[in-house]
Parts: structure tokens; sequence; C-alpha cells
């Protein structure tokens, strides 16, 4: 037999194939539809995406399950077509998990834009884990991931953080930069949710803290350049976005143009909404267009027909397909029949002023609020959508997908504890 040729030095460090660059993306002045798990779904996405969303993400998946080849969590993984800009988001405690996971989504040739880190995931199951919200309070294990995935991932990595773990003692301040100061490269954003792990979803999103959260890293590492801030939390309409994003926006560049140093300002103008999206999954139209739309029930009702048949595409259309679109198709309405149509309040505010042709302060239902009981709209089919019975919303499920068998029941997986 022929001897084995030596390898040459050249030889062993020139890469089989050529590495690609990685690719960068730009969130500013765009929708985010942030990942929501259960009703994040990929039939809920591609309605999203008819409302003009322009960046989706997948449901949060567990890097343990993905590596054990559980099907149900790599079908989390699964992208549309008309999802343009999508990204995955994976939670775990442990750096090898999260390594030998993008090595996996490098290898399969995962379609996906950016890769997003859990450490906002309040649950007690996944904390208990040492992923989701508690990873915050592991600094040393988050460089070893952050470091670690960021060597492997051919594309952008996102971080989703929270304010802390109580809200009396926030740390994404210090956090933060830190994370700056890793000089890592491919970290494209981080996304910090304006509420604490033990508020979960309860109280207003601390807005006045992501900004200062936003300003620290030019304080703390001056010389650094600074990792885009994408805040979260609360956007419920484009009035929001404007006074929470915009209008802080507009303040620096005020600043700037006075005798002062220049203001850096790495508060990315991203609109990221998340269960603004599940009540309302036409807000990204309405912040594109600067509007309060009033929807009528039966263009509601047509969004439901689409998610029925984007459903039944994705799930199948036999009966395991229908039954999991009809739980999925509730879980949905558990946050739709939330929505209070503005043509049934009082009176609208003028989107410049802030108010309405009479004078008068407009009060626009906010995220938090319980809408009111027993609540009548405008046609029959607009009352059923107000409804907060189960029943009512089986109701809407048979006009979509046939008669439910006599000892259905449902139960949503959400509740709504943050409401007041």
């Amino acid at each position: 037999a022929a001897p084995t040729p030596t390898p040459t030095s050249e030889d062993v460090t020139t890469p089989a194939l050529e590495l690609k660059p990685r690719k960068l993306i730009d969130f500013r002045n765009k929708v985010y539809v942030a990942p929501l798990t259960t009703v994040g779904n990929l039939p809920f996405r591609r309605i999203t995406k008819l409302f003009g969303a322009d960046i989706t993400c997948g449901e949060m998946a567990l890097a343990e399950n993905i590596l054990k080849g559980k099907p149900s969590e790599w079908a989390l993984l699964k992208r549309h077509s008309s999802e343009d800009v999508f990204g995955i988001q994976l939670a775990s405690g442990f750096a090898d998990q999260f390594t030998r996971c993008a090595e996996l989504l490098e290898g399969e040739h995962v379609e996906c834009d950016f890769v997003d880190c859990n450490l906002g995931c309040p649950i007690d199951l996944v904390c208990e884990k040492g992923a989701g919200a508690s990873l915050m309070l592991r600094e040393k294990r988050l460089k070893e991931i952050l470091t670690s995935i960021t060597g492997v991932l051919r594309c952008p990595v996102t971080v989703k953080i929270r304010t802390g773990w109580d809200g009396n003692k926030p740390i994404a301040h210090s956090l933060v930069p830190k994370i700056q100061g890793w000089g890592l490269k491919g970290i494209a954003a981080v996304m910090i949710h304006g509420r604490s792990r033990l508020q979960r979803y309860s109280r207003v999103a601390d807005w006045d803290y992501i900004r200062r959260v936003s300003k620290e890293q030019s304080v703390i590492n001056p010389t650094l350049p600074p990792i885009p801030i994408i805040g979260n939390g609360d956007i419920y309409s484009y009035t929001d976005y404007q006074t929470q994003v915009m209008h802080h926006q507009e303040t620096l560049e005020k600043s700037e143009n006075e005798e002062t140093p220049p203001v850096i300002n790495p508060l990315s103008t991203t609109a990221m909404i998340a269960r603004g999206a599940l009540i309302k999954p036409w807000l990204p139209t309405e912040i594109k267009e600067s509007r309060h739309w009033d929807i009528s029930s039966s263009e509601r009702f047509d969004m439901l027909q689409s998610f029925t048949q984007f459903g039944l595409e994705h799930w199948g259309s036999d009966q395991q397909g229908v039954n999991s679109t009809r739980r999925f198709l509730l879980e949905f309405l558990s946050f739709l029949y939330r929505y209070v149509p503005v043509g049934l309040l009082e009176r609208c505010s003028n989107a410049s002023t802030g108010e309405d042709s009479g004078g008068d302060v407009k009060q626009l239902q906010q995220m938090n609020q319980r809408p009111p009981a027993h609540m009548c709209g405008r046609n029959d089919l607009e009352t059923l959508m107000l409804s907060n019975h189960c029943a009512d919303w089986i109701k809407l499920s048979e006009m979509l997908l046939g008669p439910v068998p006599d000892d259905f029941q449902f139960e949503p997986k959400h509740r709504a504890n943050g409401y007041k």
C-alpha cells in the first residue's frame, strides 16, 4: 500500500470549507414579535407577518430536549417561508448543552437568522434547572455559554433578560456592561423585559429602568462599542411605542445639538411586542401606520379563518391535526377576548396631541387592565368575541372546525394573573 502522505502546515491550517461571514441584523425601526410560549406557534407567526411584523422568533426550545431528539421540541425550530427574518430561542442552564445544541443547529443546517439565549423565563420548572431567569444570577456560567456559542454559530446571538430576580434589587444595569466588557463578537442585541422574575407579568413594565440600562454601558465602558438594547413590555398601541421608545430618541437628539458632549444611545428603535401581539395581532400595522385600528369583528373572524387554515397546513388535516388546531385556536382566543374595540371606547385621542376633538384626554385600554365583564359589542359576533367564557371560545372554534365531542373540555394554559 502507498504510504500516507504527511500533512503539511498548509493542509492543517486551511479549513476544508470556507467559513461564511456572520450575517448582521439591523433591528432598528422594525417590529419584532417576541418568542411566545404555546401561542407563538408557526400559524400564529404567519398571522403577524400578514399584519406587517418584520422579525419573528420561535417559541422557547429547551436545549436538553433538542439534544434528546424530541420531535415536539424540534418542531419549535421550524420556519415558514414568509418569515424573512427568523430567530430561534434556546434555554439551558449549562454551557455544554448550549454548545452541543449550537453545533447541532450548524450541522443540521437549521435555517435561522439569529439565536436568542433565554435569560428571562420565570417558570419554576425552568429556573430550578438553572435556566431562564436564574441564569442571570450566574455570571461565570453565562460568560462560558456566550463565549462558546458565539464561537460556534455563524449567525448573530441575542440575549433576552429581565430587570433582575427581585423587583427591589434589579441587576440588569450591572449585568449588561459586563456582557459588553467580555468583548464577544456576534452579540447583536440584549433584549430587556421591564419586569423582574418574581413580578412575572404583573405590575407595569419599568421603561425608566430600561433606559437607565441603555445608558450604563457608555458610563462604565466608555471606550467599548455599546450593545444595542431592545426594550420589551406593555407595548399595546402605537402611542405606547412612541412614548416609551421614539420620544426618548428625540430627547437625546435634542441634547446632542446643544453645547454638550454627544450622547450615545444604544436603546434601539425596535418595537418589540409580546402579549400585545397575542391580544392584538394587528398591532404591527397600528405601529407602522401610527393609528388606532378599530378592526371589525368580521375582519377578526377572517383572521381566525386564516389561522385555522394555517393550523391545518402545519399540524395536518386529519383528526389529530384538527384537534391540535382547535387546541391552539382556543389558546389564541384566551388572549383575543381581552381586546376592547376602539369603537366601544368613549372617545379616541388625536395621534399627535393625545386629545380628541373635544379636548378631553383619551384613556386608552392598557395592557394589564381587565376588560369589563359582560360587555356587549356592536353586533352578535363582536359580543361573542368579548366573552371571557370558555364555552363561547369553543363555540367560535365550532364555527371554524365543526362540532366538538360532548365531553370536550378546555382549560387555558396561561392564566391572566397580571390583570387588575
